[in-house]
């Protein structure tokens, strides 16, 4: 009877909200009662009220005030406590069963489970009677878990460690390889300088030595007219001396004998020839090997980098197809520029990829298609001329963005559908010529055959046709105009230019201002 009024007493004397013996317990005024730190962080953290029966406290009355015999109560439960700071280990335990005999120390509480809710060890009293809603479980078994959970971290910890060794070795490869990279880019580097210095100091050399021969003869053509002239001059005043010495003559008869004898004078030498001196003759060689560094030296210098935004021209993906230069250019595409001929692009021929811009003078091969395909585009990666020649001579030059690019021209009816697998048809037939531009080669096209030309720049090309004369010449115009392939041909109907360029390319119709505009 004594065991169970104990464990009825030991239920009254719990609090409801952490189910242990009272601490410090406060009475709020429904009559219930609760540790005063229980209470309080209820009331943090949910509404005020009473646990228990819900009545409310309204946050202007009084604080909960301690329930004095109560706790006289539990410390006469609990019995004296042992001297120092802070409770015993097992506290919170209820008094049970005899006392310990007099003399005798307080058996101590095995540690033998622990509360995964609180995250704290435990004896199997605690876990009954302070945690018996919480998760109890044997310390070996969570020390087990636990130690799974650690090894697993360790190996974590351990791939982690090897990824960033990994990743540390190759940064210093790759540094290693840039270093390397850039030793040998500056060799390289220095090694082309050199060499454009030794080509640059042969080359004043030769233009030198080409001056000085240049002099030479031309001084030895003056010094030859110089003797010339010496000669006509005695042989004029030898003439000049006879005919006073005739006129001097007393004796009539003598006089007529001698002035029948007498020869007429000397010949005029006629207009004396110029020296064979030109001195822009001498440097037009020259300025054709220096044009690309000389005009890398005319170009205009960039503003620096943060300096303030002045109006400028517009960039050159915007700007209008380039106007021709008239200064420094070689004798050769002077004379052609004679016959030159304004050309534009034809918008119904081209190729649904293509974006005509500047007044379709220039032609962009883009990745999306621009438009629905229409009648009569090509199929092909094409587009051609709205100009047509049938008599005549004429000239015009192109600017492509990059190499593969395909120029030529065709006769009316070139076909725009695809047959096979080919991007084009540019010279593959009898009734179109081209010329294409790929990197490192250059191949000239006619009824399917191609011709294996030497690799040039395909940056800036010329095409002359001469319908009269039957004949169509393609030209490479940088660093120097140089004849690349003619076709010889007799051209009995109109002919178009035609172009075919490479996905990401763009190819301008250079127009030169006072130029003849083509007609359509």
């Amino acid at each position: 009877m004594e065991a169970v009024d104990a464990e009825q007493l030991t239920e009254k004397l719990c609090c409801a909200i952490c189910l242990g013996l009272y601490r410090d317990p406060v009475t709020l005024p429904c009559g219930h009662n609760f540790c005063g730190d229980c209470i309080r962080d209820s009331w943090r953290r949910c509404e005020q009220a009473c646990p228990e029966c819900r009545e409310p406290c309204p946050a202007g009355a009084a604080p909960p005030r301690r329930n004095v015999a109560l706790s006289q109560v539990m410390e006469l439960l609990r019995g004296p406590r042992p001297a120092g700071p802070g409770p015993a280990p097992a506290e919170r335990a209820p008094a049970a069963g005899p006392a310990p005999a007099a003399g005798h120390a307080p058996a101590r509480c095995p540690l033998e489970l622990v509360c995964r809710t609180e995250d704290r060890c435990a004896c199997c009293a605690c876990a009954v009677r302070e945690c018996r809603l919480h998760e109890p479980v044997l310390l070996h078994e969570e020390r087990r878990q636990r130690e799974g959970q650690l090894r697993a971290r360790l190996e974590v910890t351990r791939q982690r460690t090897a990824q960033a060794e990994t990743q540390l070795q190759e940064l210093r490869q790759q540094t290693s390889q840039i270093q390397g990279s850039a030793c040998t880019l500056a060799s390289v580097v220095s090694s082309k300088f050199s060499c454009l210095q030794q080509a640059l100091e042969k080359q004043q050399a030769s233009a030198l030595e080409s001056i000085e021969t240049a002099k030479a003869r031309a001084l030895a053509q003056i010094r030859d007219e110089e003797r010339r002239l010496r000669g006509h001059l005695e042989a004029l005043a030898l003439y000049g001396h006879r005919v006073h010495s005739l006129l001097e003559q007393a004796d009539p008869q003598a006089f007529l004998q001698e002035s029948q004898q007498l020869l007429e004078p000397p010949e005029p030498l006629g207009p004396r020839p110029p020296p064979q001196w030109d001195a822009d003759g001498q440097l037009s060689e020259l300025k054709e090997h220096l044009s690309p560094l000389w005009g890398f030296l005319l170009e205009e210098r960039r503003p620096p980098k943060g300096a303030a935004k002045t109006a400028q021209p517009p960039p050159t993906d915007t700007a209008g197809p380039p106007a021709l230069a008239s200064s420094m250019e070689c004798p050769l595409r002077k004379q052609l520029r004679q016959y030159y001929r304004n050309l534009t692009f034809d918008p119904a021929s081209a190729n649904r990829h293509f974006s005509l811009s500047h007044e379709d003078q220039r032609v962009t091969h883009c990745r999306q298609p621009q438009r629905p395909a229409k009648p009569g585009s090509f199929e092909f990666w094409q587009v051609q001329c709205a100009q047509s020649f049938q008599t005549g001579r004429h000239y015009w030059e192109v600017l492509a963005s990059d190499h593969s690019v395909t120029l030529g021209v065709t006769y009316p009816g070139l076909a725009r559908c695809k047959q096979g697998t080919s991007t084009d048809n540019i010279g593959r037939g009898p009734e179109s010529w081209g010329l294409c531009i790929q990197e490192g080669s250059v191949q000239a096209w006619h009824k399917g055959k191609a011709t294996r030309l030497p690799p040039v720049s395909g940056r800036l090309l010329g095409m002359e046709l001469d319908l009269a004369s039957g004949y169509l010449t393609f030209y490479s115009l940088k660093p120097r105009a140089q004849a690349l392939h003619t076709f010889n041909a007799s051209f009995n109907r109109p002919v178009f230019p035609v172009f075919w360029l490479l996905e990401g390319r763009t190819l301008t119709l250079c127009h030169q201002p006072g130029a003849q505009e083509a007609e359509i």
